[in-house]
């Protein structure tokens, strides 16, 4: 195989690596090989400011995902893109840890979230009480993403999240962002927008629409930027 021009991007503190396959360079047989050997960690998503960028689409676009068509706008380095309604959502019920019970709240934004509210963030191991609540018999077998929050001044939160697959803390996360937002406007009576503080020290801004305990109209914002573009070898996917 030839090598394989490609773009690496980063939103909020997270890597991705967009390949213009619009030539088939990449047979689709060939794609789960390839992505597990070039990203070791975790699997990336198309990215829509990199349609824009590459002129494939305008400022106003959409694209498809295993969650359905998405719909985006671009404005500079900002991306703001619309995503599902949530479903299944849940407040302040008690999971039985190690350590003791936990308050918990959940709900899925795309995929399963559950977050838990705290006095800061910072002292958190992510890892281990992210883990122990991921793979909770309450949230069997799917598993959930975690998300640990905690208020600072009105309409923002700081945000650290255990995500399943990459089974560690990510510098963040957009569906967990938006869990998060969602949630505290319930238990808060926050209005639209929320701003979040992720580990990567980057902002997301979570837009709603709200009746009652129903959400819509749900919009992500936040940065992508294009950090270089290259040529893979076919050493870099072969274990």
């Amino acid at each position: 195989m030839e090598p394989i021009t490609f773009f690496k991007m980063s939103g909020s503190g997270n890597d991705f690596i967009i390949v213009d396959n619009r030539e088939k360079a990449v047979k689709d047989n060939d794609l789960p090989g390839i992505i597990q050997g070039i990203c070791r960690r975790k699997i990336p998503e198309s990215a829509d400011r990199f349609a824009y960028v590459k002129g494939i689409a305008g400022e106003n676009l959409s694209f498809e995902t295993e969650a359905g068509v998405v719909s985006g706008q671009v404005k500079d380095d900002r991306v703001k893109v619309k995503m599902p309604d949530p479903v299944e959502l849940r407040l302040d019920y008690s999971i039985d840890l190690k350590n003791g019970p936990v308050t918990v709240c959940s709900v899925n934004t795309g995929v399963p979230h559950v977050v838990v509210m705290n006095e800061t963030v910072e002292d958190i191991n992510v890892f281990e009480l992210g883990r122990e609540i991921r793979f909770h018999e309450a949230f069997a077998p799917a598993g959930a993403n975690v998300n640990f929050i905690c208020q600072q001044k009105q309409g923002h939160l700081a945000i650290r999240t255990y995500e399943r697959g990459v089974e560690n803390e990510t510098l963040a996360c957009g569906t967990g962002s938006i869990a998060a937002a969602l949630i505290t406007s319930c238990k808060a009576k926050w209005q639209s927008p929320i701003n979040l503080v992720t580990r990567s020290g980057e902002s997301l801004t979570i837009y709603f629409k709200k009746g009652g305990s129903i959400f819509s109209d749900i919009f992500l914002e936040g940065d992508a930027r294009i950090i270089y573009s290259a040529k893979l070898g076919e050493d870099a996917w072969k274990s």
